[in-house]
Order: structure tokens, then C-alpha cells, then sequence
């Protein structure tokens, strides 16, 4: 368990950050790469990088080397995730060609300290030295064989989950906010957060980031140097995933075509109202409520109340159904930027 202690001066600077981080992402798409976790949310994108990677040398190289720095288990650098707040994965990458020699080698010293590592380590920040430039090459070519596919499905990912969290404070001020995190438990003063190690963690005025994360899995994570700017890596409420009715019509001949069309609109976000469906597909308010209704007794959508609203989303059954995953980019960001 991590448990976070603030202060009030840090319940005044709680930040949620408006958008994805390229470099935690990749941290924890590398992770999940090689761990089999979420096979229905991760899944294709796996056999997607994979199938991609057998043909490119230079990213099975840039995997190779990043997977020697980053385990799925256990401690991770926290120089390859440095602060740069909405700067994108330029700036990032150039914070981390910048880490001092003294911080690589404790860091690396204590990542030695529970797996081997290769010579090249050692001499990462020497004047004269290659391996940094080399490093730094791989995180790029790695975010683009990682992250590139997934990268607009990311984006709405984060924001939904950025746009549940401001309406939970709108309405119910930091509290509410601190005690909807899914994930954690708040006793005043005291955020106790799923964790995988115990660990107490005083922010003393700094505040907390809350950075939610797509490719972060079940419980949080968090940077192992108390001393750096307090950040809360998350996971988002909701992956929501790329969806198509199968081909020669399948779905709508299973379901018919309205209520076919209405299940891809609601898994087109993370949540979606009655009316917001009702408009998306060009019907009526009556009729939407009933084609929801049929689909939430099916087990194919999940519906609750959030004040005079009543949310939609599509279950995992749902998504199945759906195909889950067409594995296509639908925003062009070549940067994993803002």
C-alpha cells in the first residue's frame, strides 16, 4: 500500500494532468507488452506490435534495449519518465538525453541491484559517451512501434477520464474527488492507494499530479524518488476501443440496425448519456432509452446515475461482440504531443 500524506496546503494543489504523458506511457506499454495482462484490452494491440516488429530490425533492437532498463516487475529509472507537463515526447526525450551522470548512476545502481545489467550501463553520461544518444534513439523508435497504434484511442481515453474527475470535483469539491479514485481509499489526511509495495509518501506543500494512463494497468505507480514532484500514474476508468460492425452486416442482423448502431455509438466513448445516443443516431429520446434497455438486459451495456443523468457504457461482453479492437490510429500526432 502507498500512502500519500497531505497537507492543506496540498489539498489546495491537487492537479489532474489534461493530457496523456508519451514516455509514462511507453514506460507502461512496455510492461504490459510482455506481461499478457488484459488480453481483451490489450490483446490485438500485441499481436499488432509484434506482427509489426518481426519485420523491423531497428524496433526489435529499440524493444530489446528498452526492456533491459524497464522490467515488468519492480523498480523502473525514474529518469526515463521526467517531468514535462503537456510538452510532449520531444521535450521528454530531451529531458532525459539531459539526466546527470550522478542520478543515472544511482538509479541504475539500484535497478543493478535486482537484475543484471550490460556493460553499456556503466558508462551512460561519460563525456564522449554513446549509449545515451543510443538510449534515447530507442525510446523514439519504441513509441512509435508502442504507442503509434494506439496513440487517438489514448487520447480519448485520458480525456473521458479527465472529464469524469473535473465534473466529480465540479460537483463535489476535492473530497468527492479524492474519494471517487477507484483505486485508493481517503482518510483524512491520508490517501492509502493500491500498491505493490508498502510505502508512505509526504508530499510537505508540493501538491499532487494525478496523470491518468491508458496502458497503466489495474493499480497505480508512482516515481520511487520521494523527492521528485509528486505524481499518481493511474489507470483510466475505461479503455474505450476503436469498434466496427463486422463485416457483411453480422451485428446488424443479430440485433437489428438501430440497436446495433446504438451499442457502436455508446462504445465510441466512456460514457454516453440517453440523449447524447438519442442524437448521435438520429432517433428519438423514448425509442433510445428502449434500445439501451434491451442492450443493458442483454449484458451488452452497463447503465448508472451521475445526478440527473443517466450514463451508458458497453461491457466487456459488448465489446467482444463488437470485435473489440480494428487496431487502427484514428488521429494523426506523430509528436505524442499536446
Amino acid at each position: 500500500m502507498l500512502r500519500i500524506h497531505f497537507t492543506p496546503l496540498d489539498l489546495q494543489s491537487i492537479r489532474v494532468a489534461r493530457r496523456p504523458d508519451p514516455l509514462w506511457e511507453l514506460v507502461c506499454a512496455a510492461c504490459r507488452l510482455v506481461t499478457n495482462q488484459g488480453p481483451l484490452e490489450f490483446g490485438a494491440w500485441r499481436r499488432n506490435v509484434l506482427e509489426r516488429t518481426a519485420r523491423d530490425l531497428e524496433a526489435r533492437r529499440a524493444l530489446r534495449l528498452l526492456g533491459t532498463l524497464v522490467p515488468p516487475v519492480g523498480y523502473i529509472p525514474d529518469f526515463l519518465t521526467p517531468s514535462v507537463p503537456d510538452e510532449g515526447l520531444p521535450a521528454a526525450l530531451a529531458q532525459v538525453r539531459a539526466t546527470p551522470r550522478r542520478r543515472l548512476q544511482q538509479e541504475l545502481g539500484i535497478l543493478a541491484g535486482a537484475r543484471r545489467l550490460p556493460a553499456w550501463t556503466t558508462a551512460l553520461g561519460r563525456p564522449g559517451d554513446r549509449g545515451m544518444a543510443s538510449l534515447v534513439r530507442a525510446l523514439e523508435v519504441s513509441s512509435k512501434a508502442l504507442l503509434e497504434p494506439r496513440w487517438g484511442q489514448v487520447r480519448r481515453a485520458v480525456q473521458d477520464e479527465v472529464d469524469l474527475r473535473a465534473r466529480t470535483l465540479l460537483d463535489g469539491g476535492v473530497r468527492a474527488l479524492l474519494e471517487s479514485l477507484p483505486f485508493a481509499r481517503w482518510h483524512p489526511p491520508v490517501l492509502e492507494v493500491d500498491y505493490p509495495v508498502d510505502r508512505d509518501l509526504r508530499l510537505e506543500g508540493r501538491g499532487l499530479l494525478l496523470l491518468p494512463s491508458y496502458f497503466c494497468w489495474r493499480r497505480p505507480t508512482a516515481l520511487a524518488d520521494p523527492t521528485l514532484g509528486p505524481v499518481l500514474v493511474h489507470p483510466v476508468a475505461v479503455r474505450p476501443l476503436e469498434t466496427a460492425a463486422p463485416e457483411g452486416g453480422g451485428l446488424e442482423r443479430l440485433l437489428g440496425r438501430t440497436r446495433a448502431t446504438v451499442l457502436v455509438q455508446v462504445a465510441r466513448g466512456r460514457t454516453r448519456t440517453t440523449s447524447e445516443v438519442a442524437q448521435a443516431v438520429g432517433i428519438a429520446l423514448p425509442s433510445a432509452s428502449y434500445q439501451l434497455a434491451v442492450l443493458r438486459d442483454g449484458g451488452l451495456v452497463a447503465s448508472h446515475r451521475e445526478g440527473q443523468f443517466v450514463r451508458h457504457s458497453v461491457t466487456s461482453v459488448g465489446h467482444r461482440l463488437l470485435g473489440a479492437d480494428t487496431g487502427r490510429r484514428t488521429e494523426t500526432d506523430p509528436a505524442y504531443g499536446p
